[in-house]
């Protein structure tokens, strides 16, 4: 069966529960469905009719919601854009030929504006040829410039077919993050319930936990690491969480240890996943463990030199605006440097992170798990700058939890580091920053800095 109808079917199965709660408010799925419909007769008054390009601004709501799956409804192929992305607007609407931008304030009120495109990408064509809905996601374009992703919507929803546990979910990664598209098809095809933030920082996460009974949490290591530095959470009754579910970037060892310590009975589980091809299904070894398995099943791996290459039926048709990450044979190249242990993994980090020192080969992430443990630190990024001598110097930009002079808390560091780390490892380069190290994802920024 179609996932989209699968997932229409479920809807009027759950149709008493609640779907998502928005600003003290729920929303059942009888709602969520009969607004649905509703969207799409306005959708079709406004023109959107089957097969438009559609860009939509918005973040989670009860409109945003349903405007989309309505949009799916139709066929459309949906470029989905949070309102942090709208300096970029103009550029994503050229690029995706979108005919209709849709545009949904913070009072839950719709815009349609009708564009001038004509779009004639190949992708466009074979979508319509397939009569299946698209997704056009854009890459956070944390170690570079963002590339537009262009996924089959209905590829993209099947693995959520199969009945998985009912939860109720707080919705912390972005509605036009894979990772948070993942996490709200999981919810609603499985009946659960879908908590909405207003923002997201310590408090109103772990405020919406305790007021809503939340159970689960799918977030980024950066937030999670941010949560501990301010003890926040000891602020509220976190007994209903059940497990934190942390991706998007590699999770630092002492973050991971603290989360143990801090949620005793919390299941902490790691999600892979990359725009291009979605959210893997890996098991992790444990809660204390960066190991984890793949199931080669639906998703085959191979390591070549060192990097991660996979086949799934979730990978994306292509980018619109770089080079293709298939190898001839089929395979994506993930960028991903791994560790191999029998059939458990590990990644290390992006390969286009990896920084030479002297021959010898760092990963910020190495770096960064000890200094975060400085009690002064608050964020970490490592980088590098070019070296005449050694290839690479290890550059460190710092945000601190409270202000120190600076030539004392170098000391600090440098005395810190020389307990714990080789020396080619220790940053030479240090800049103190008041500005937060992680981008509106919540993912650590470590493109290189001049510094």
């Amino acid at each position: 069966m179609n996932p989209l109808k699968t997932l229409f079917h479920q809807m009027d199965h759950f149709a008493e529960n609640e779907a998502f709660i928005w600003r003290g408010q729920s929303y059942s799925y009888r709602w969520l469905s009969s607004s649905v419909e509703l969207q799409k007769s306005y959708l079709n008054k406004q023109g959107i009719t089957e097969g438009a390009l559609v860009t939509l601004i918005a973040d989670y709501s009860p409109a945003s919601i349903a405007i989309l799956l309505a949009l799916f409804k139709l066929n459309c192929i949906v470029t989905l854009l949070s309102p942090h992305m709208s300096t970029q607007l103009a550029e994503c609407l050229a690029l995706t030929e979108a005919e209709y931008l849709i545009g949904i304030d913070a009072n839950d009120q719709v815009e349609i504006l009708k564009q001038s495109a004509k779009p004639d990408h190949p992708y466009w064509k074979e979508l319509h040829q397939r009569k299946h809905s698209g997704l056009v996601l854009f890459s956070s374009g944390s170690t570079g410039k963002s590339k537009a992703i262009v996924h089959d919507a209905i590829d993209f929803m099947e693995k959520h077919t199969k009945p998985k546990k009912q939860a109720r979910v707080i919705g912390f990664l972005l509605f036009d993050h894979i990772g948070g598209l993942n996490t709200l098809f999981y919810t609603l095809f499985n009946g659960g319930c879908f908590i909405i933030l207003d923002k997201r920082d310590a408090t109103t996460v772990c405020k919406a936990i305790e007021e809503h009974q939340a159970d689960a949490l799918t977030t980024s290591p950066t937030f999670l690491t941010l949560m501990l530095v301010s003890k926040t959470y000891e602020k509220f009754n976190l007994s209903s969480l059940q497990v934190i579910n942390y991706g998007t970037e590699r999770m630092p060892e002492s973050t991971l240890e603290q989360l143990q310590t801090m949620f005793p009975n919390v299941r902490l589980s790691q999600a892979y996943g990359l725009s291009e091809v979605g959210v893997l299904p890996i098991r992790s070894e444990s809660s204390n463990s960066l190991w984890f398995t793949l199931d080669t099943e639906i998703c085959p791996y191979r390591i070549v030199h060192g990097s991660l290459e996979i086949k799934i039926k979730t990978s994306m048709l292509g980018y619109l605006n770089a080079d293709s990450p298939f190898t001839e044979d089929g395979w994506f190249i993930t960028g991903d440097a791994v560790e191999l242990h029998g059939n458990r993994l590990k990644i290390l980090g992006r390969k286009s992170e990896l920084i030479n020192v002297g021959g010898e080969k760092v990963y910020p992430a190495e770096i960064e798990n000890i200094i975060q443990t400085m009690p002064e630190v608050e964020e970490v990024a490592i980088s590098h700058r070019p070296s005449a001598l050694i290839g690479n110097l290890i550059t460190a930009r710092i945000k601190l939890k409270l202000p120190i002079p600076e030539e004392e808390f170098k000391k600090k560091l440098y005395e810190f580091c020389e307990a714990r780390l080789p020396r080619y490892k220790i940053p030479r380069k240090i800049m103190l920053t008041e500005s937060p190290i992680h981008n509106e994802r919540f993912k650590k920024m470590r493109k290189q800095e001049a510094i």
